[in-house]
């Protein structure tokens, strides 16, 4: 890591995720028959940490698992991506599960049991705060227990860290905390419920947030892209067009690719624009922590689709 790279803590879920592809996302009451069955190491802070780590930072994992194989298997894929899994603490359930169901364009639903994942302690992130040498730049997301969210964004905060949430699944942010966070990245719908059905267009939505205290808010909004939002200015983040197979990780590889960006001193707008093309590169293959790509392969998409524009 260079002197001039922050050190990154994602504090958040880890769930495997059992995966069904199928022609056609069910209908309510349905039964259809699924095409292919596969089991892939998940959670959107799993996956956040491990696109981080395989772009090159230096990279914490706070969370829980359960003392079964689904725990071993989600620490193992950590590991062999270079996430420091010291503070993942073993709780006494099951380890969190996603099941997914994934159609033949790359759209996706999924279910998540929270399992061990709510078993995510105070402890443990007052440890990894405390370890980090500089403060850097902290992750964190909706799939642990609110208090836990809300203990780590202020305490990072209290120490200097920039904070980035991802707010998924969507739930209401009090405005004490909002002014806390450095970075809000909700998707349309979360944005949606984030501001309670008030605004209309994204840039509305976007703009409540910013009133109501959030330094800044990325919308994103899948095959549209992203909308980057400051006090100084908006800009439409456009998406690289590639032909999508599994969208399930598209949004944590953003985010996870963001935060690098982040730490190496780039803007949010020069980071938001590396975000994408993270995200576009993992929509073309299964799986999430799977499709989750290393930097070498991100410098050489961004360099063919610079070249295509010349």
């Amino acid at each position: 890591m260079s002197m001039l790279t922050k050190p990154i803590l994602v504090v958040g879920s880890l769930n495997m995720d059992l995966v069904v592809t199928v022609a056609e996302l069910p209908q309510k009451g349905e039964t259809i028959f699924g095409k292919t069955f596969t089991t892939f190491p998940g959670g959107k802070g799993g996956n956040q940490a491990v696109t981080a780590a395989k772009l090159g930072s230096k990279v914490t994992m706070v969370g829980a698992v359960g003392r079964d194989e689904f725990g071993e298997r989600l620490r193992c894929s950590l590991s062999q991506s270079g996430v420091g899994t010291s503070y993942i603490s073993l709780a006494e359930t099951s380890t969190g599960t996603a099941l997914i169901t994934v159609d033949q364009r790359g759209a996706n639903s999924i279910v998540v049991v929270p399992g061990a994942n709510y078993a995510c302690c105070q402890q443990d992130i007052d440890s990894a705060l405390e370890a980090a040498e500089v403060p850097g730049i902290l992750l964190v997301q909706n799939e642990i227990p609110e208090t836990i969210v809300e203990y780590t964004i202020r305490t990072a905060k209290g120490k200097g860290w920039t904070t980035i949430l991802n707010p998924a699944p969507a739930r209401l942010i009090s405005e004490g905390l909002l002014s806390m966070i450095d970075i809000l990245i909700p998707n349309e719908t979360e944005a949606s419920v984030l501001t309670g059905g008030e605004a209309g267009a994204e840039d509305e939505a976007a703009q409540v947030l910013l009133d109501r205290g959030a330094a800044a808010v990325i919308i994103t909004l899948g095959s549209k892209g992203a909308l980057c939002c400051t006090v100084e200015q908006k800009q439409q983040i456009l998406p690289y067009k590639v032909d999508a197979v599994d969208t399930t990780a598209a949004g944590d590889a953003y985010v996870g690719a963001l935060a690098t960006a982040l730490a190496e001193g780039k803007t949010v707008l020069e980071s938001a624009k590396f975000a994408a093309a993270v995200a576009a590169i993992a929509v073309t293959r299964p799986g999430a922590q799977p499709s989750l790509p290393w930097r070498d392969e991100v410098d050489e998409f961004i360099r063919k689709q610079e070249e295509g524009q010349q």
